[in-house]
């Protein structure tokens, strides 16, 4: 079966200014054609280097798809390199700037000399037509691999893509199936999760198993390639379904949906409704909260009480209480929560009540100490965490932990 490789040309996506995006798009079309794709590449504006990558491509992989440097100026080398890769002449081509002069004369412009370099294609290859840009694409075909050089404006590489290379790959490409599950897993460590499972999932070199880490969060991605649909399904349910055994209630969704999404999806089908409250993550649950489209339908809002007195005047806190355990204690996630559902009219409230760092703590809770509360129909509680990480890190680390409890609570309510 054959894989592909994906080069993005252009010195500008080597700055913090630019993202690839086309790469994306172009590793879902050719996924869907049952193409796996092994590597991608960005490189800059450098005729040797370009060629070297190319070369490097076409020893590993049988399609290979170049995006950008098809422009009219000096810096633009794809076509450059890809004649030196290739070992092949690059041939002006009269209709082809026939065709670029006319695009120009439509927009009432006058074409630059420049753009005579658009017009030169490599020796045997097929050009293919932008109807968006000036840049033509190139189809070239040899020795068993196939090369496109595609332009890199990402509205005129997916129209050129889908009209041109699309009908192209599906009459040259053996029938294939690339199917896929995506487990998501709330907490537990990544070193802990792969212990657990590497026993089932390394007796599998198709599918392949691919362990992404987030802020307690994992994905599980497995990736099965076979002859059709069905037997690419077969085999990603045969793996999963050990790995989902094992992990249990831990594994919150397989379809790749959000922790967000999936307590939402939970308090939809409930007919339910949620409020929050938050101090140390000063409304990063609301926010993943409203991320979600329809959530409107089960959030009703949050209050953001980050000051003792906020939490007294927004949400009825007791002054004794906050003196007698401080603001970030058991007590007064609890206080917390039964405010914001009271005040809401909200079945369910969560509350956030913390020191994210590096400053402040106590002794009892020092830096990254936090505690989640939660009220809802018979229902109150409190938990304590900590964790030994920087500020970003420990209000992400909160944020996903309210989440999950959340949803572990609606489980067994």
């Amino acid at each position: 079966m054959p894989d592909a490789e994906i080069i993005a040309v252009g010195s500008e996506m080597l700055t913090p200014q630019k993202i690839d995006t086309n790469s994306l798009f172009l590793t879902g079309q050719l996924n869907a054609l049952g193409v796996e794709v092994v590597r991608k590449t960005v490189v800059g504006d450098d005729r040797a280097r370009l060629a070297d990558t190319l070369r490097h491509a076409m020893a590993h992989a049988q399609v290979i798809v170049l995006s950008g440097g098809l422009g009219p100026t000096e810096d633009d080398v794809t076509r450059d390199a890809a004649a030196l890769a290739l070992g092949r002449e690059l041939l002006f081509r009269q209709e082809l700037y026939d065709a670029i002069e006319a695009r120009f004369r439509r927009m009432n412009r006058r074409m630059a000399e420049v753009n005579r370099r658009q017009a030169f294609l490599l020796e045997g290859a097929e050009p293919l037509p932008n109807d968006r840009g000036t840049a033509p694409g190139q189809w070239i075909e040899r020795d068993g691999f196939v090369v496109m050089l595609l332009p890199g404006p990402p509205h005129e590489l997916k129209s050129m893509f889908a009209r041109e290379c699309l009908p192209r790959l599906e009459r040259r490409l053996p029938h294939q199936a690339i199917r896929s599950i995506e487990l998501r897993v709330a907490g537990m460590g990544e070193s802990d999760l792969d212990q657990l499972i590497a026993p089932v999932y390394t007796k599998y070199q198709n599918p392949a198993t691919t362990i992404l880490a987030a802020a307690s969060d994992i994905q599980i991605h497995l990736r099965a390639r076979c002859r059709t649909a069905e037997e690419a399904e077969a085999l990603v349910e045969e793996v999963a379904r050990p790995i989902e055994e094992l992990l249990g209630d831990r594994v919150y969704s397989r379809d790749g949906a959000t922790l967000e999404a999936v307590a939402g999806r939970m308090l939809l089908a409930r007919g339910e409704t949620l409020c929050v409250a938050e101090s140390i993550t000063g409304g990063m649950v609301a926010q993943r909260i409203t991320s979600v489209p329809g959530s409107s339908k089960y959030f009703l809002g949050g209050m953001l009480v980050y000051t003792d007195a906020m939490k007294e005047r927004l949400l009825g806190v007791e002054r004794a209480l906050l003196v007698e355990h401080t603001a970030v204690s058991e007590p007064v996630a609890k206080a917390m929560a039964v405010g914001a559902r009271a005040r809401t009219g909200a079945a369910w409230a969560v509350s956030l009540t913390g020191y994210a760092g590096p400053d402040g703590g106590t002794e009892q809770n020092p830096a990254g100490t936090f505690y989640i509360g939660i009220a809802g129909p018979g229902i109150l509680e409190a938990r304590r965490l900590q964790y030994a990480a920087d500020r970003a890190r420990v209000r992400a680390l909160a944020t996903q932990a309210a989440l999950d409890w959340l949803r572990r609570t609606l489980m067994r309510a």
